[in-house]
């Protein structure tokens, strides 16, 4: 059944509701809304919108534009969108823009324009809907800024833990170059050297009958056994003072390389190119072999051949390999086991990533450690201040990378993957650009 057209009547009842719809809609609503004409004058405006200007009702902004209220370059920006909107009917929703106005002030607003139409169905203005997200940015950037403190902050402190790494490395062979330099010491102080000058100063005095003494004196006869003696002393100290000089020299040069590699790595920061991730996992190796060796750690390399190449930041990857390695010592030094083991692996993930692998069979994790381990401040260490984890893990996210860990539990060992891009290979007969 098909109902009745309405009468003028219940078109009058029509229009009025309307109105009042749109009146209370205006008067209440706290975001600025605001309809305009072809010309983008101000054609009807909630209060909050005239309360916004500074203005005692809404009547006050009708017949205005944008360039009333507004800098110019604001202006011209809001008159081009409406522009827009107009000519092609499709609505902008939901931009967050940068607001000048008149007077310099800038404020920030999220807003949706959308076509105004007659009952005809053509666009004869625009109307849309502002809401002021100024507090909510300045908050927004507030923490962004706190955010990039703390990061900055926890690399930092990531970055003191890779030195103080550094300085006890270098720390463990001075202690193995002053052995050395002792022993030195030593072996000169008692050295049978001195049985030569006495031996020189008895053949002087018996120069003139030399052979008799040699032959008939039996001091002079035990001359060439003790010659004999002392020639194989003297080649057995020189055999020992060599080794410890080879030994001294060993360590010079295991300290200079520390500090050259600790220098070229510094001074490559912020550098992501292509790199060996066998030449980082030595590297890292390097700066920690005085303490692995010292607790008597064996280190086991499961490094895939060849192992392609990623691309990421030196000193970065540097920081998280020693700090993760540096753990492991730590676990594998608490732990009770007759055999300390640590077990390095680089290996291609099937996502197109490659893995470095630090595990141990340490003193392990416990579960209830496991989702705190990487936070700021967290640490089992008597000593320790919680940055190193998290600045590794900060650090590989901003590689594009990742920093997981396993662990069984307590004394099951623990597991550090460190994931990151591979770098991009040429294509076969691309020559490199210089």
């Amino acid at each position: 059944m098909i109902p009745p057209l309405p009468g003028p009547e219940e078109h009058g009842q029509e229009l009025r509701l309307k109105r009042a719809l749109v009146s209370n809609f205006l008067e209440n609503i706290p975001d600025f809304v605001y309809f305009k004409d072809r010309e983008s004058r101000f054609i009807a405006v909630s209060k909050s919108k005239a309360a916004r200007h500074g203005c005692s009702s809404s009547a006050e902004l009708l017949g205005k534009t944008d360039a009333d209220l507004f800098s110019p370059a604001y202006a011209r920006l809001a008159r081009q969108e409406e522009e827009e909107v107009m000519a092609t009917g499709t609505p902008m929703l939901d931009k967050v823009g940068k607001v000048v106005w008149s007077d310099g002030r800038i404020t920030w607003i999220r807003s949706c324009k959308l076509a105004l139409r007659d009952e005809a169905g053509q666009v004869v203005g625009t109307f849309g809907i502002t809401e002021d997200i100024t507090a909510a940015r300045e908050t927004e950037t507030a923490l962004e800024a706190t955010r990039r403190d703390l990061i900055d902050a926890s690399r930092l402190a990531g970055m003191a833990e890779v030195a103080t790494g550094v300085l006890h490395n270098v720390g463990n062979v001075l202690n193995s170059l002053n052995v050395s330099t002792s022993v030195i010491e030593s072996g000169l102080k008692q050295s049978k050297s001195a049985s030569l000058t006495k031996l020189a100063a008895l053949l002087k005095d018996h120069s003139g009958d030399l052979a008799a003494f040699i032959t008939g004196d039996p001091k002079g006869k035990r001359v060439p056994d003790f010659l004999a003696a002392l020639s194989a002393q003297l080649a057995d100290e020189q055999a020992r003072l060599v080794k410890e000089v080879g030994s001294l020299q060993k360590d010079i040069d295991h300290i200079k390389e520390i500090v050259t590699m600790q220098q070229t790595y510094a001074t490559m920061a912020g550098l992501l190119e292509p790199i060996s991730p066998v030449q980082l996992m030595e590297d890292s190796l390097r700066m920690n072999s005085g303490a692995l060796i010292r607790h008597e750690i064996k280190v086991v390399r499961n490094f895939e051949d060849p192992a392609p190449d990623v691309m990421a930041e030196r000193g970065k990857v540097l920081q998280i390999l020693i700090n993760l390695i540096r753990n492991a010592k730590y676990a594998l030094d608490s732990c009770r086991k007759d055999e300390k083991v640590m077990t390095l692996c680089i290996e291609s993930s099937p996502e197109g990533t490659l893995r470095f692998i630090v595990q141990d069979n340490g003193v392990g994790i416990p579960p209830e450690n496991m989702r705190h381990i990487f936070q700021h401040g967290f640490t089992t260490k008597i000593n320790g201040h919680g940055f190193g984890l998290h600045s590794s893990v900060l650090a590989a996210k901003d590689m594009r990378g990742t920093l997981t860990a396993k662990s069984d539990g307590t004394n099951h060992g623990a597991t550090f993957i460190l994931e990151l891009p591979l770098a991009a290979t040429k294509p076969a007969g691309e020559k490199a650009v210089a």
